[in-house]
């Protein structure tokens, strides 16, 4: 398997802070650990050993933000 690359899609900040619209890169690691660059004034770098479950868990606010897919499913 290879890195495969999402974004952070906000379309709607509940907190205020992180704006609008395409707001982090993130890649899926081949061993599943998942990590996630915010963009903006303040950037910073996060690794999630559980992967996705964790990145959506934590930053998709319950639909408010949603991950984008730039490259596709390599299982598919």
């Amino acid at each position: 398997m290879r890195p495969r690359r999402f974004i952070l899609q906000r379309d709607h900040d509940v907190t205020g802070i992180s704006g609008l619209g395409h707001v982090a890169d993130g890649v899926l690691w081949p061993d599943g650990t998942a990590s996630l660059r915010w963009r903006g004034e303040h950037p910073s770098l996060v690794f999630w050993d559980r992967g996705m479950v964790s990145a959506e868990h934590v930053h998709t606010h319950y639909g408010a933000s949603r991950i984008v897919w730039i490259d596709e499913d390599p299982e598919q």
